[in-house]
């Protein structure tokens, strides 16, 4: 998978390929050099998946600022 192909892809779709991924990993039976191309793929997933968060984190925090002059806040998730 490249770098474009992951960016073309939405956080659900991102997320749910990187869990198959991490379950392909856990299971052990790859070879050296698949489980390397795996392991790749996962990292570029969990970067996209990241981006999107901040984006989205971003977002959230544009309209706490701007709905009825709300200080900006930092979101906690948990």
């Amino acid at each position: 998978m490249a770098n474009e192909d992951a960016e073309n892809m939405t956080f659900e779709e991102s997320l749910s390929t990187l869990e198959r991924l991490v379950k392909e990993l856990e299971n052990g039976n790859l070879d050296l050099d698949k489980g390397l191309e795996v392991y790749e793929r996962a990292v570029v997933l969990r970067e996209r998946c990241k981006k999107i968060l901040d984006e989205a984190d971003r977002r959230v925090q544009k309209l706490i600022e701007t709905s009825e002059g709300i200080k900006k806040e930092d979101l906690i998730i948990e």
